[in-house]
């Protein structure tokens, strides 16, 4: 909880409160335990004393227990218990503003984001592309761009892919080789992330991060995800977060340490985040999270080990809250005593052997002093939250939903024209245009092949019976004067005419009687 003498009040250790300095809470920080210690009681106490200060948080809700966070808690054995332990008399029990969201649609607002602002650099990550697909990938962006044709969703940047390979003789000369192999490899990691429910997260209307930093009524909105069905597709989830970071970083001003942070992040479950995720990706979630607290925001991982974070990103996390370990295995024991070792040693106590003897709802605590420096381990009982504790039935999320400020700024999908209808547009025209041709080119040849036909044939002929009727007139006339015979009267020029004509007549009607018969057959 959070008040004007403790500030961000999260435990209660022997030596009294055990605070958050609010200048620290954008160092981020780390909460973890085995199952069933209380990390997730421990997230709500947090989130909620954070809300109370007017810092919005988001979180990532996996089983559904912190949509209990927009309800008020009620009194109960263990908080009365907890009330004369901590020396708190009538809490204030109380929810917190709420607004649900979900990549899918179903639970909550939808979360979307298009291909364009991903980006061809950070997507090629999530796709875990070499540099030489990595490279046609950024080449298929540039040719979008030239020509005035948006990658918004799956469909646009398979399209793209698409036209960009059809055309590869034509780009290949000015931005380099476009392989198919390459084409092909970047379709495949494309399709593998779409079967994770890719194509419900790329799309418009876009997400505005904006949103995320909302306060009503003096306290911060808690952005809640469901992320039930979200936490079975690791590869989306991790493409989810990298966004929404890097939207955050590149969105949002310096600011340095603030008195409080703008935004908080909890993910629950971070080990998710990282399991088979490539190094490529790990990096680039390592730079924004060590780059994004000069912006003001803390990001909180919320997993059962310390091990379960990368140790790059884990020399990140200054504020720790470590609930209990078992040690039944050697590999159990090795994480004991690695988390033992990311604390700041307590003379009072061992701290290997008081991680494996905590209670539920007990922790070792070491936040950030005032100089950076980390504070010395405590032994620590988390507050109790003032919110409900587990999960609101489906007609309390869908009232709350419904009552959102940000009600239907969201819920509808829009498809507007862009890569795929423009590209479809343009195949359409040049099949009508290649049939067009095709046609003229059908025409001509029937146009050469009638050339051939009736008149041709009576043409050439009329030409032959011509030619053979004047030569044998010729004839005749030459072998009357050699053998000196008469030649009768009328059977000069005029004979040879005559003949002429006859010839042809004959030979006009041969050729047409020829082709009505033959017609008539076919």
């Amino acid at each position: 909880m959070y008040d004007s003498k403790n500030g961000l009040w999260i435990a209660q250790s022997s030596d009294g409160p055990v605070s958050i300095i609010g200048k620290m809470a954008n160092r981020h920080g780390l909460v973890a335990g085995a199952t069933g210690t209380g990390k997730t009681v421990t997230l709500q106490v947090m989130a909620e004393t954070f809300c109370q200060a007017g810092v919005p948080c988001f979180m990532a809700d996996m089983k559904g227990d912190l949509s209990g966070i927009s309800q008020p808690g009620r009194m109960s054995g263990f908080i009365e218990k907890r009330m004369h332990e901590f020396g708190v008399g009538n809490p204030e029990f109380q929810g917190c503003p709420v607004r649900f969201y979900d990549v899918f649609g179903e639970q909550g607002h939808p979360l979307r984001c298009t291909v364009s602002q991903m980006g061809p650099q950070l997507l090629s990550r999530i796709l875990g592309l070499n540099d030489t697909q990595e490279g046609v990938l950024n080449i298929v962006f540039r040719i979008a761009d030239e020509r005035g044709l948006l990658i918004l969703d799956i469909k646009d940047l398979r399209s793209m892919l698409n036209f960009a390979l059809d055309h590869a003789s034509e780009y290949s000369s000015v931005y380099g080789n476009i392989a198919s192999a390459s084409v092909g490899a970047i379709q495949r990691a494309v399709l593998t992330l779409e079967n994770e429910g890719a194509d419900k997260f790329f799309g418009e209307p876009s997400f505005d991060i904006q949103d995320l930093l909302a306060c009503e009524g003096g306290k911060g909105v808690m952005s809640v995800l469901a992320a039930d069905r979200l936490m079975m597709k690791p590869k989306l989830y991790s493409t989810f977060l990298l966004w929404l970071l890097s939207e955050l970083y590149s969105t949002l001003p310096e600011v340095g340490d603030m008195d409080l942070p703008k935004l908080v992040f909890f993910f629950d479950e971070a080990h998710m985040l990282f399991d088979d995720t490539p190094k490529a990706l790990t990096d680039k979630i390592e730079q924004v999270v060590r780059l994004i607290r000069s912006k003001g925001v803390g990001v909180y991982f919320v997993t059962q080990s310390p091990t379960d974070i990368p140790e790059s990103i884990l020399g990140q996390l200054g504020n720790r809250v470590q609930h209990a370990l078992r040690a039944f295995t050697p590999k159990d024991q090795k994480a004991v005593k690695v988390a033992a070792e990311t604390f700041r040693a307590n003379p009072a106590f061992d701290t290997s052997e008081a991680i494996m003897n905590l209670g539920t709802g007990e922790a070792l605590v070491s936040f950030l002093e005032a100089n950076g420096a980390p504070g010395i381990v405590q032994k620590a009982k988390i507050l109790f939250p003032l919110s409900q504790i587990g999960a609101i039935d489906e007609s309390q999320r869908s009232r709350l939903i419904k009552s959102s400020r940000i009600f239907g700024k969201y819920d509808t999908p829009i498809d507007r024209e862009s890569a795929f209808e423009a590209l479809l547009e343009q195949a359409r025209k040049e099949e009508e245009e290649a049939a067009a041709e095709a046609e003229a080119a059908e025409a001509e040849v029937k146009a050469k092949k009638s050339g051939n036909g009736l008149f041709g044939k009576l043409a050439k002929a009329v030409v032959t019976a011509v030619t053979a009727s004047v030569a044998a007139s010729v004839g005749t006339a030459v072998s009357n004067k050699v053998t000196g015979k008469k030649t009768k009267k009328g059977s000069g020029t005029s004979r040879v005419v005559k003949n002429t004509t006859s010839a042809v007549t004959r030979t006009v009607t041969r050729e047409l009687t020829r082709s009505i018969l033959g017609n008539l057959i076919k």
